[in-house]
């Protein structure tokens, strides 16, 4: 039995799988090591995973993550798991996860929007090139995280509209001093500003919500994807973001002249799919 898991910072999904069955899926709080310690990552898998998990056999554990890119953070998560589950366990990039997920074992321009984004070209067994996605303050352009930095920008300077400013004040009942603790105080802040985006989707038909989202989305194809010989490529996606925005992101994509084929909500389904036709010959 396996346990196949990819976590951003906001959420961590896990796939307890055997043979080609997915016998139970399950969603608890987003996991990264930049932000979490080993005590705090061990906490975090052993409250919010159902106990049954730990009553049963895994004979191997696939964790793709953000901010995992690194051997040092990798190990931080891997001794969680180790701690928990005593069983083997592999850490990966969650732009690997992305990679697997969205081409198997093609080539392509795999590409994350979600919390965060990501980007890099994938030959079908290892990443060749990863445009740096820097973060939500230097980077992370087309992400939840950003869209929600852009409006709370405009809203702290009183340059976002009155009606939409009003309705986000009701709504999450904070002032402007309390947005500034979210955002400066905050250990994971990115999960407040994707928040903040999930809020502004119900807004799209206001123009000036849409054309924050159209700029938002430019920037990734400009920052990130022309970086990339992406002509020659198929370019895929996955994330909620990029889920919740499809039919925009696929506009986006052809403004640019570029093949998008795919966008997942989730890279889970293809990597059980990856992992059950790769066996453990990749390690």
């Amino acid at each position: 039995m396996k346990l196949i898991a990819e976590s951003t910072s906001t959420r961590t999904e896990w796939a307890l799988v055997e043979g080609d069955r997915l016998i139970q899926r399950v969603f608890t709080e987003g996991i990264n090591p930049y932000f979490q310690t080993r005590k705090e990552i061990s906490r975090s898998i052993r409250l919010n995973l159902p106990e049954v998990y730990f009553r049963r056999k895994i004979n191997r554990i696939h964790f793709y993550g953000a901010g995992c890119a690194s051997e040092e953070k990798r190990d931080i998560v891997k001794s969680s798991l180790i701690a928990q589950f005593k069983t083997i366990v592999h850490v990966e990039s969650d732009l690997l996860a992305a990679a697997r997920g969205l081409f198997k074992r093609d080539t392509g321009i795999a590409c994350i929007m979600g919390t965060g984004s990501n980007s890099c070209l994938y030959n079908g067994e290892t990443i060749l090139k990863n445009v740096s996605p820097a973060g939500y303050i230097l980077g992370d352009e087309g992400s939840e995280a950003v869209f929600g930095k852009m409006f709370l920008a405009d809203l702290l300077k009183d340059l976002a509209p009155a009606e939409l400013a009003n309705s986000f004040y009701e709504k999450f009942g904070i002032n402007a001093d309390e947005i500034m603790g979210a955002i400066y105080n905050d250990p994971s802040p990115s999960r407040f500003l994707a928040v903040v985006s999930r809020f502004l989707a119900n807004y799209l038909d206001n123009k000036y919500v849409y054309n924050m989202l159209l700029r938002n989305l430019r920037e990734f194809f400009t920052r990130n994807i022309c970086q990339y010989n992406y002509k020659e490529y198929r370019i895929r996606f996955v994330g909620s973001g990029a889920y919740a925005y499809a039919e925009v992101l696929k506009g986006i994509a052809h403004e640019f002249g570029a093949q998008v084929d795919m966008i997942k909500e989730s890279s889970i389904p293809g990597l059980i799919d990856f992992h059950l036709k790769n066996g453990e010959e990749l390690y």
